[in-house]
């Protein structure tokens, strides 16, 4: 066996640096290039990687991750296994046609489901197996990207999803049985796609097990030791299978997990120590199973932004050093979820990029830790002694710390987190005039080459601010008008404005910064510019205000005016570790009431607070819940708080186990709740009529994340299950999510069936109470 090197990563951004595989896929997928020639992109963008990692100290056998994938790492193993549903019919698992029909839908057929990877804003493609499904070895693609590292003289580590958790995220779609149960069919297949690897020339594969830490999976913890202790017991012992490291990280590894693995075949295992806890009070046959393996120690956070405490991180490094027959430094997670370097934002403020570290920056430090592991800490006294200045000096960073913005947040009442009852709200909202089952969409509406080339312009000086606010109001008053004609009830006006729905606020708030190249994947081809929340938060002036007020001059339906609630806000930013994430959340909030006061003030009737990130943020740990639920639905009934009675609060949720928060969305005290549904196959939908929630709420009735056009009579189905579970008069018809990266003839197609199909379903409910057709 060949020893892992001290120094790796878990995994490294792949959609590239100026997001190259990005550009590659939507040109294959528009017609402009064709199969060959994406993989040859593709292909480049890996080598690209593996370059890059060698440049920055990762040169030793196996120490290169090799975890590209052309959308997603989960559907990317479930076809390593041949997991494709029967409703594909005979789909080939390695061909490009098969990957993108589970991936992105048919005309005949819809796409996988998609959610939340555990508590991150990566979305994963969730596999459909059940009792039929028939497993079957297809590592054909896998090793390929094997031979393609060795043949430039690199021996790649894989990177698949272990089979606990591949199992243990995974849905029977008819929920007649558990996917976990299907575990002893799939080891043996496990066991061919891994001697296939080696016979590639790998000498390491990780397997990753983040499931093994969560505590909010159908699966308890117990079920999934249980299932780990017999698949790596299969696993290791398997002929001519390569050495196996299997990464249990995203927090802390609980006991019967952690003694499945130690007493395991396996020989490495990683560990969070980021946001885990360091193992402790280890029996004599854990210690025993660990002092014979490597222990891949997780202590570079791979998920933020911020740079590493070194002196802590070899505090953390030389407590679990005696635990292992050898020591391997790491990040804590891929590093997939932060953007590619630093020194590709000039222009952020200087003691800024001074405190933080992206990918490039977090592999320097994995090897500055590990040369500190090997020759001790003198060989690395300058850089230490660098680190502990960067911390001490960011304190008295002007912003960081405003004492006008603590003193607002401390006089906090319990009274500002109230609003009037429900019921007095409902009667004073009849004036809105809206009908049975009324119509609209989330908020977004498609951003076209053109709106996206305004703000291009703008910021490079070519357009003027008064041609820009002409051209975005020509936009407002298009989309407007557009939603009278498909017979929408309540209109938005379209955010053409907005590049992101988080950005978009960073940008007018004090206390954030915003990047120019730091994308982050967030599922296939679509990514995201994380903002930086760095600093105590206000509101210079009012953001959206005068956007929805120009809306609103356009037409007398109701127009919504759209924020992004505080919740979300933290979730798709890196925000700052140096206070609790309640207290940050609180300072938005604040901002966001005043905006909504300000949106009062302009006519506005409707205003949405979305909030798709409220499950992304539980915790994995069952015991951090109830504080994380607690301050999260605070700070929302602190941002909502003020608004009159007569004022109608929607919010939006996408990706949400709805069971698992419903007692959170409830507590939200909104009058209408939007929550994605139809990629789920309204499964949601039943949790809403076992709860008894009790106000308003929208199932989504499209799945925008497709290009797809539903057709009148599938969006009738979904809504005619809704109106099974919810009492007409708190229904709403909408899509799943904004429309933001849908095209104009498919919205325009999707929304007039949307229309058309509730339309139908109001006459059916007049005809049934009586009034004539």
């Amino acid at each position: 066996m060949t020893d892992l090197p001290i120094a790796t990563v878990l995994g490294y951004p792949r959609i590239g640096r100026r997001r190259e595989l990005k550009h590659a896929l939507e040109a294959y997928w528009a017609g402009r290039i064709d199969a060959a020639e994406l993989e040859r992109r593709a292909a480049a963008s890996r080598a690209a990687v593996r370059r890059r990692l060698v440049e920055l100290g990762l040169d030793a056998a196996s120490g290169v991750p090799e975890s590209f994938s052309l959308y997603d790492q989960v559907l990317d193993t479930a076809l390593a296994v041949g997991a494709v549903p029967g409703r594909f019919g005979a789909a080939a698992p390695g061909a490009l046609d098969t990957l993108f029909a589970l991936a992105r839908g048919t005309d005949e057929q819809p796409p996988l489901e998609m959610t939340k990877w555990f508590d991150s804003n990566y979305h994963y493609l969730v596999p459909e197996i059940d009792e039929s499904t028939t497993f079957t070895p297809n590592a054909d693609r896998l090793a390929a990207l094997v031979g393609e590292a060795v043949a430039e003289g690199l021996v790649p580590r894989p990177v698949l999803v272990g089979p606990v958790t591949l199992l243990a995220l995974s849905k029977d779609p008819s929920a007649r049985t558990a996917p976990l149960e299907r575990l002893d069919d799939l080891l043996p297949v496990y066991a061919a796609v891994l001697r296939a690897l080696a016979d590639a020339g790998a000498e390491w594969v990780q397997l990753d097990e983040p499931a093994l830490v969560s505590e909010s999976l159908a699966a308890r913890p117990a079920e999934l030791a249980d299932a780990a202790a017999r698949t790596y017991g299969v696993l290791g012992a398997a002929d001519g299978r390569p050495s196996l490291l299997v990464a249990a990280t995203w927090g802390t590894l609980p006991a019967p997990a952690l003694r499945a693995l130690a007493t395991s075949p396996v020989e490495a295992v990683a560990l969070d120590l980021v946001r885990g806890d360091l193992p402790v009070a280890l029996d004599d046959e854990v210690r025993a199973g660990l002092a014979a393996k490597t222990l891949v120690a997780g202590v570079v956070d791979g998920r933020n932004v911020w740079r590493a405490d070194l002196a802590v991180a070899l505090d953390r490094l030389d407590a679990v050093a005696p635990l292992a027959r050898r020591l391997v430094v790491s990040t804590a997670a891929s590093l997939l979820h932060v953007p590619h370097d630093v020194d590709d934002e000039p222009d952020l403020p200087a003691p800024l990029r001074r405190r933080l570290a992206f990918a490039d920056q977090k592999v320097r430090e994995v090897a500055l830790l590990a040369r500190a592991v090997e020759r001790g800490r003198a060989s690395i006294a300058e850089d230490l002694a660098d680190s502990d200045r960067a911390i001490a000096e960011w304190a008295a960073v002007p912003g960081v710390r405003i004492p006008a913005v603590r003193r607002r947040v401390e006089a906090v009442g319990p009274g500002e987190r109230s609003r009037a009852p429900y019921p007095q709200r409902v009667a004073a909202q009849h004036g809105l005039g809206l009908p049975p089952l009324p119509t609209t969409t989330i908020g977004s509406f498609p951003q076209t080459d053109e709106v996206r080339r305004l703000r291009v312009r703008l910021a490079k000086g070519e357009l003027t601010a008064e041609a820009y606010e002409t051209a975005i109001r020509d936009e407002i008053a298009r989309v407007i008008e557009l939603q009278e004609d498909l017979g929408l009830d309540v209109l938005v006006h379209g955010e053409p404005e907005r590049n992101d729905m988080v950005q978009y606020f960073a940008e007018a708030l004090d206390g954030f910064a915003t990047t120019v190249h730091g994308w982050v994947q967030s599922y296939g081809s679509r990514c995201t510019r994380p903002s930086i929340l760095w600093g105590d938060v206000t509101r210079p002036a009012p953001i959206t205000v005068r956007w929805s007020r120009f809306a609103q001059s356009r037409t007398p339906r109701p127009v919504k005016g759209m924020l992004t609630g505080p919740v979300t806000i933290l979730a798709w930013s890196f925000v700052r570790d140096d206070q609790p994430l309640g207290a940050t959340a609180d300072q938005v909030a604040l901002a966001l009431r005043d905006e909504i006061a300000d949106l009062e003030a302009a006519g506005i009737r409707i205003v949405q607070v979305d909030e798709p990130a409220l499950r992304e943020l539980l915790p994995l740990s069952r015991a951090r819940q109830p504080e994380y639920l607690r301050w999260s639905v605070g700070a929302f009934r602190l941002a909502t708080g003020g608004a009159a009675p007569s004022t109608q609060v929607h919010t939006h949720l996408c990706y949400s186990e709805f069971a698992e928060v419903i007692d959170a969305i409830d507590g939200l005290d909104a009058d209408v709740t939007s929550i994605e549904a139809s990629r789920s196959r309204m499964e949601v939908v039943d949790a809403v009529r076992e709860s008894g929630f009790a106000r308003g709420i929208g199932p989504g009735v499209w799945d925008i994340h497709s290009p797809r056009v539903p057709g009148e009579q599938e969006v009738a189905s979904h809504l005619a299950v809704s109106l099974a579970a919810v009492p007409a008069d708190r229904l709403w018809v909408n899509p799943d999510c904004g429309l933001k990266t849908r095209g104009y003839e498919e919205t325009v197609a999707s929304l007039t069936n949307l229309v058309s199909a509730a339309r139908a379903a109001r006459a059916r409910l007049t005809v049934a109470e009586g009034e004539p057709a």
